[in-house]
C-alpha cells in the first residue's frame, strides 16, 4: 500500500503542479487505503487536497486504517460526503479496486454519476470504480477516468468488453518492483 500510494502520487505529480486541487475518494478497503497514501504525499508536496472517505475510517481494514491514520497526521481530515464544491482539478478514484464483483449501490452510483457529471480529469486506482477486474463489466456506470494507474499487473478486464468503452482512459502500469512470472513459460 506504501508503494501503491506512493507511485500514483508520483503520477500525479508528473501531470499537475503542486497547489492543484486534488479530490481523492477512498472507498472501504485496500483501494481506499492506497488513495489516503496517495493523499498524504501530495499534502506533503504541496497539493491542496480533499479526502472523501464515505464508509468511515471504521469500515477500513488494517493497513488502509493505518493510511488514514498517516493521513490525520499529516494534517488531513476526511468528510463522507462530496460537498456542493467546485470541479477539482483532479479526482483520485480509490473507491473500489478489483474485488469490486456486484453493481455499486445507489449511494455509491450517486456519487460516481456526480463525479463523472464534472468532466474533470480522474485518475483511477487499478480499475475504475464500478468496472468489474475480471470481466471487464460495468457494474453499473462506472466512474470515467482518464488515467487508470494498475499496480504490479493490469487486470484482466480492463483489456475487455466494457472497460474499454470510456471507463479506463490510458492504462498504465507500475510494477512496484515486483516482476510477474511470463504467462505460459515453462518451469
Amino acid at each position: 500500500m506504501p508503494l501503491a500510494g506512493a507511485a500514483a502520487a508520483r503520477f500525479v505529480a508528473a501531470r499537475f503542479a503542486p497547489g492543484a486541487r486534488v479530490l481523492a475518494l477512498a472507498g472501504p478497503g485496500n483501494n481506499g487505503g492506497d488513495a489516503l497514501v496517495a493523499a498524504t504525499r501530495l499534502h506533503e508536496m504541496g497539493y491542496d487536497l480533499r479526502v472523501v472517505l464515505p464508509s468511515g475510517a471504521q469500515s477500513l481494514p488494517a493497513d488502509a486504517a493505518l493510511a488514514h491514520a498517516g493521513w490525520i497526521a499529516a494534517g488531513g481530515a476526511t468528510s463522507r460526503l462530496l460537498t456542493p464544491d467546485a470541479a477539482p482539478d483532479l479526482v483520485i478514484d480509490g473507491l473500489f479496486g478489483i474485488g469490486l464483483n456486484r453493481p455499486l449501490g445507489p449511494d455509491w452510483q450517486a456519487l460516481v454519476d456526480r463525479v463523472n457529471a464534472w468532466n474533470a480529469p480522474v485518475l483511477a486506482l487499478d480499475v475504475p470504480s464500478g468496472i468489474d477486474a475480471d470481466t471487464g463489466a460495468a457494474l453499473g456506470r462506472p466512474i470515467r477516468a482518464r488515467w487508470t494507474l494498475s499496480f504490479i499487473g493490469r487486470a484482466r478486464g480492463l483489456t475487455l468488453a466494457d472497460a474499454t468503452a470510456g471507463a479506463v482512459g490510458e492504462s498504465h502500469l507500475e510494477t512496484l518492483g515486483v516482476t510477474l512470472p511470463q504467462s505460459g513459460a515453462g518451469a
